[in-house]
């Protein structure tokens, strides 16, 4: 527990690497509440986004590290940016849409499990956990409805505007079920992490009432067993247990209590 609770002050301590600098804002309640709870650490986020992205003509698709943005937005966008936007395409381009995605460092396997039935159940369907070899444990909150298509190729638009205002349409269609999933995700996670909380803490109180009635009964027999040993005349006086005996019973509770 301790080692988690480093790695996790130190993660994050560590400056954002994001282009954006920062939470995008409508993933950082998520965040924020995961990163609340000990057991939890995320690593990276984004809350869904709409990207006009610009590779050159040489690559094999447009890979992240090598492009350039002409637009992108975590909102819905209109026609009229994406046009304005495309008159700067010098390379090829494609529209996107890349929905939330979560990634969250877990302290033990069923906090990944719980994390990953809720995410399940709120629309992200592609999430997963992973445990790498040195016991760390991932789990990814993602979903397939994403969308890519191109739109130019060396800086000349291939499709019609027609068409662009089309999948402009189709990309906000998923932006929207994009926030109702995050929305929902979001109020069941906190449901289950309070429900979780009740129950730990109900199992913690219902062992101590258990111990504790084990440990009377003991101290009971124990005083029965004494009586049984004494002499008769011992039974005609009602008389306090002996200072040895009391002391060796408070020993053996406090050793019950102790296990």
């Amino acid at each position: 527990m301790a080692a988690f609770g480093l790695q996790k002050a130190q993660r994050l301590a560590r400056p954002d690497g994001s282009r954006r600098g920062g939470l995008d804002e409508r993933a950082a309640p998520v965040v924020r509440l995961l990163n609340g709870r000990a057991r939890f650490c995320t690593t990276s986020s984004c809350a869904g986004r709409i990207v006009l992205a610009q590779g050159s003509a040489a690559d094999a698709g447009i890979q992240k590290q090598n492009c350039t943005w002409l637009l992108v937005t975590h909102e819905t966008c209109d026609k009229g940016d994406v046009m304005t936007a495309l008159e700067k395409a010098t390379g090829d381009v494609v529209l996107k849409f890349e929905p939330f995605i979560l990634h969250v460092q877990c302290q033990e396997l069923q906090d990944a499990q719980l994390l990953h039935s809720v995410a399940v159940h709120s629309g992200f369907r592609n999430s997963g956990i992973t445990v790498g070899s040195g016991g760390k444990i991932m789990m990814a909150v993602r979903s397939t409805h994403c969308l890519e298509v191109p739109l130019c190729h060396k800086g000349k638009l291939m499709v019609s505007e027609e068409y662009i205002e089309f999948l402009i349409n189709v990309a906000n269609q998923k932006m929207e079920e994009n926030i109702k999933r995050i929305n929902r995700f979001y109020e069941r996670l906190e449901s289950a992490l309070n429900a979780a909380v009740s129950a730990n803490s109900s199992s913690s109180q219902e062992t101590g009432k258990n111990r504790s009635v084990y440990v009377h009964r003991r101290k009971r027999k124990t005083i029965q067993e004494q009586g049984v040993r004494t002499s008769p005349e011992d039974h005609n006086a009602e008389s306090e247990p002996q200072d040895g005996a009391e002391s060796s019973l408070d020993i053996f509770a406090e050793i019950m209590i102790a296990d």
